[in-house]
């Protein structure tokens, strides 16, 4: 298993780069996970995206599909990639602890 190591900080990662143990997520580490999405800094947007995703996938046990995300969080689908330019299903489902989605999310 691979790791990823941030400012003294090291986390198990997938093959993908997603972090392997969901019981250490917090707003820290997401931080710390931002930086390999080129989000700079986690804004207000960033967390409502993340928090929505997160929030849908602790429902569901699924991503939310795009339309989902775009419609309930108010944002257009280039805002989100604006947000996290890797995209929805790579970005901000890695920044939410999320398994890496198997299809297009």
């Amino acid at each position: 298993m691979a790791t990823f190591e941030v400012d003294g900080r090291s986390y198990e990662v997938d093959e993908d780069g997603f972090l392997q143990d969901p019981g250490i997520w917090n707003e820290a580490v997401a931080k710390d996970f931002a930086t390999t999405e080129s989000v700079a800094e986690m804004t207000e947007a960033h967390w409502k995206v993340v928090n929505y995703i997160r929030n849908y996938y602790l429902q569901f046990g699924i991503a939310p599909m795009v339309r989902k995300l775009c419609k309930e969080t108010g944002f257009k689908l280039n805002q989100i990639y604006e947000l996290f330019p890797s995209g929805p299903a790579k970005g901000a489902c890695k920044l939410a602890r999320l398994p890496k989605p198997t299809g297009c999310v």
